[in-house]
């Protein structure tokens, strides 16, 4: 049985195309569901052009927060997948959504936690001087970034490195570990 997988995001859709890539070349053995996000964005349209199902769950079309997690908790358990991946999805979501799929939403992020957490992981990092950041492929639950590690990998902190330049680095080897991490949970799926 293949893994089945949902992805989220928000922005340009990087990790999205790594996923794509694997899949297509053979690397990552799984069903891309449908790719979602919470606002038009350069992800969706590559989704659309590679022709796998999209939606949308814009906050702005609820009246609140708490209407806005309960849409997109309905939408997510729609595609009843095996994982959820926030893929640069950029929301934080409620205590609730993160029950209903507790262990099987995977995010990443851009420094080695437990350190750094929250938006700014690359800057906080550079700010605290370090020598050596990277970056974490965790379970999410109902804190930010506090979630189960699954894997991480070191990005050394070069000599005139900016967050913008360190950040770069860091996101080539997260499409890497994201993608070799949902292997490994998909072959983990094919032996239980």
């Amino acid at each position: 049985m293949l893994m089945r997988i949902l992805v989220m995001v928000s922005g340009s859709g990087t990790n999205l195309q790594s996923i794509m890539d694997a899949l297509t070349e053979g690397r990552l053995k799984a069903q891309l569901l449908a790719v979602g996000a919470d606002k038009p964005c350069l992800g969706i349209d590559r989704a659309q052009a590679a022709g796998i199902e999209t939606f949308l769950v814009d906050p702005a079309n609820y009246p609140d927060r708490a209407a806005w997690n309960r849409a997109l908790e309905e939408k997510i358990a729609s595609y009843q997948a095996d994982y959820i991946v926030f893929a640069g999805f950029m929301r934080i979501v409620d205590a609730q959504l993160v029950e209903r799929f507790a262990g099987r939403i995977i995010n990443t992020h851009p420094a080695l936690l437990p350190s750094f957490p929250g938006a700014h992981g690359v800057r906080d990092a550079l700010a605290h001087g370090v020598k050596v950041s990277g970056l974490t492929v965790h379970l999410v639950d109902a804190g930010v970034d506090t979630g189960p590690i699954l894997a991480q990998a070191a990005v050394p902190v070069l000599e005139g490195d900016d967050e913008a330049s360190l950040h770069e680095r860091i996101k080539v080897q997260e499409r890497r570990l994201l993608v070799e991490t949902l292997a490994a949970l998909g072959s983990d799926l094919k032996r239980q």
